[in-house]
């Protein structure tokens, strides 16, 4: 079946709620906050109830033949702001930062209770600043679900007044994992974040047909500052309807309020039924000519993941419907910030966009520059990357005439595992990025199974498996434990988005486990390409996956085939097809939607991996035999021939393991 991108991004841990803080300890703390407001209270992460952040890091930087002949020093200066499982949270998501008139600088999250999950209770929580963003003072709860889920944070800054305008989004404790009725509202501070009004539901800033989900965001709105409306507050928004019968209905749409933030309008509205064009999760920036600009990440149909559009009367309409840009990006919400405005039409007006760059995977969170108002930004190549591993949602905000502040979630594992805070200046993004670190280097020595195509992509065998009778002539013995096949990646078994055929023979008799029998070019969840099979036979399954854009298709048999006897089993890609077959027979099939298995080789693939995961588990226990890769779909009668007597069918043929002798 096909799995759409989640509704919200992954990292949903069932359970029971973690919670190393009660709440009792997080109200007393927040009823101390009004006292400690005078002066600056830097309070650390460490002790025994919450993890020890990343100490400040300042990171000197090479200069660039791209950047300026002359000007300051390249300088980043890194730290954790929020981890996972500290601070009486199981998990810190969605940042959002402004920076207030008196430079004080207020970084906003989703304190979740209990996971990671999009749902449940969430409480909208901040750290604060005085010094720039060099050192940062305790927890403060603004929002607290109770159960509830109080998000999607949009924090605003009144430069007429200093007021702190916070527009968030909320819903009830009960289960959230494929829409429900949400409901914007505002709350401000007039004490630069000490203190905060209660949550005001927003009814004037949605209709009553929204009512299968709504979210404001999340990152930071913004204040007009020239033309006529100059002085109000804009922030993007996005709704969807649904009636349970017919279909989804979405849309995008703009609040902007000329009351310092105590009442709001519906601005301009896109709607997009035909599913060609799907806006979500919109951020704003103010162009030179007045204009409000809005990108947004479609999740329709656009390979690049991207749209926009413009508002010439301050957001109250858009001057036409959104439409797609050629900017490559993943499924993910991104940011934008007004760097500089000289109004000279060149490369002098700049603005930035943080966002991954991978184009299809949450990882490796860059910052981009536009130097023609939108119109085009640089690809990821000629961005700066601060994290090659993980991201996922980020902000930005701008500290002084020649620092900026990004604030992201990064981790090695997943993107959720903490909230990162990066201070830099503009020379840091001429810097040069370098390798991306997962591109893999030469294979290590060792025994090797010849390659009988002409492309002579002979396997490296690991762990010291070695030949046993297979089922034409030998096969390999894996012991499950350390033994494995490495093909490293070369074009030649570059699927990419053309039809494929993969196989093997296989067997074996395990009851527990998961034995992966092919597994190529990358490994983990979301939006990451790849494709593989895998026998689980403790669900009585041999499972196949292939992920592409933004789509997961995954197909299963009625058995696990853990008999001792030797079987043959064939995963395909064919006319729209992902087709799962064993011992001559389609066992399963499933629409396959196009798309590239290896979009974003440029980041790092491996090549295909046998008897094992590419990152080295799911080791399979038993023997292999006649490992084919063709980079197209192979007819029934072929598959017979090679099925039923071994022959060599050639055509598109890039990779074949015949496993006769490791030496």
């Amino acid at each position: 079946m096909i799995h759409a991108p989640e509704k919200k991004p992954p990292g949903r841990r069932p359970g029971r709620a973690f919670r190393t803080v009660p709440r009792s300890r997080r109200e007393a703390g927040r009823r101390v906050l009004a006292a400690l407001s005078a002066g600056l209270f830097v309070v650390p992460l460490g002790g025994p109830a919450a993890a020890a952040p990343e100490s400040p890091t300042t990171r000197p930087a090479s200069t660039s033949a791209a950047g300026p002949a002359a000007g300051p020093a390249p300088y980043l200066d890194e730290q954790v702001l929020f981890a996972q499982r500290s601070l009486g949270y199981a998990c810190f998501r969605i940042p959002a930062v402004v920076e207030a008139g008196n430079g004080l600088v207020l970084a906003f999250a989703e304190g979740r209770v209990a996971d990671c999950g999009d749902d449940g209770d969430i409480d909208l929580v901040l750290r604060r600043s005085f010094d720039g963003g060099r050192t940062w003072g305790p927890l403060q709860v603004v929002s607290e679900g109770n159960g509830s889920t109080h998000g999607n944070p949009v924090p605003i800054v009144d430069r007429r007044t200093g007021r702190i305008v916070l527009v968030s989004t909320h819903n009830g404790p009960q289960p959230c994992p494929n829409g429900c009725d949400r409901d914007p509202y505002v709350q401000v501070s007039d004490d630069d974040g000490v203190t905060w009004s209660a949550p005001r539901e927003m009814t004037e800033g949605k209709r009553p047909e929204w009512n299968f989900w709504y979210a404001t965001g999340p990152m930071h709105g913004i204040q007009l500052t020239r033309g006529p409306h100059a002085g109000r507050l804009v922030v993007g928004a996005s709704h969807e309807t649904y009636d349970g019968v017919g279909p989804h209905r979405y849309g995008t749409h703009l609040l902007y309020s000329d009351d310092g933030g105590e009442t709001w309008q519906i601005g301009a509205e896109g709607s997009y039924s035909d599913g060609t064009v799907i806006a979500q999760e919109v951020t704003v920036v103010e162009l030179t000519d007045g204009r409000v600009y809005a990108l947004a990440r479609e999740r329709g149909t656009d390979p690049g993941h991207r749209a926009y559009a413009t508002s010439s009367d301050g957001g109250e309409t858009f001057d036409r419907p959104f439409r797609t840009i050629d900017l490559a990006l993943p499924d993910v919400q991104a940011a934008t910030l007004r760097l500089r405005a000289t109004d000279t039409g060149d490369r002098t007006n700049r603005i930035l966009l943080s966002a991954p760059a991978h184009p299809v995977a949450r990882e490796a969170m860059a910052v981009r520059s536009s130097f023609d108002e939108g119109r085009s930004w640089q690809p990821w190549q000629q961005g700066k990357v601060f994290w090659w591993g993980p991201a996922a949602y980020s902000d930005l905000v701008r500290l002084g005439p020649d620092e900026i502040g990004l604030y992201y979630e990064a981790g090695v594992a997943t993107p959720y595992e903490s909230i990162r805070w990066a201070r830099f200046n503009e020379a840091y993004l001429a810097t040069p990025n370098g390798t991306p670190p997962g591109i893999p280097g030469p294979p290590a020595p060792g025994p090797r199974t010849p390659d009988l195509t002409h492309h002579r992509n002979d396997a490296y065998v690991r762990g010291g498996a070695g030949t046993v009778p297979g089922r034409y002539g030998n096969g390999l013995e894996l012991d499950g434990v350390d033994d494995r096949v490495e093909v490293p990646f070369d074009r030649s078994i570059d699927v990419a988005g053309d039809d494929f055929t993969m196989m093997t023979w296989f067997r074996y008799t395990a009851t527990t486990g998961s034995h992966a029998l092919l597994w190529a070019y990358r490994t983990g969840s979301g939006t990451t390409p790849q494709v593989w099979l895998r026998a689980e036979p403790a669900s009585n399954r041999i499972r196949a996956l292939i992920m592409v854009d933004r789509f997961n298709v995954s197909v299963q048999s009625a058995g696990a085939y853990n008999d001792g006897q030797w079987h043959h089993v064939v995963l395909q890609r064919s006319a729209g097809q992902f087709v799962l077959r064993v011992d001559g027979a389609v066992v399963a099939s499933a629409t396959c939607p196009p798309g590239s298995v290896t979009d974003g080789k440029e980041f790092g693939v491996q090549g295909l991996h046998v008897g094992q995961r590419v990152d080295g588990v799911d080791r399979f226990r038993g023997t292999l035999d006649d490992v084919r890769v063709y980079r197209r779909a192979l007819t029934p009668t072929e598959l017979d021939l090679i099925r039923l007597r071994g022959l060599p069918i050639q055509g598109r043929l890039g990779l074949w393991l015949p496993m006769e002798r490791v030496g």
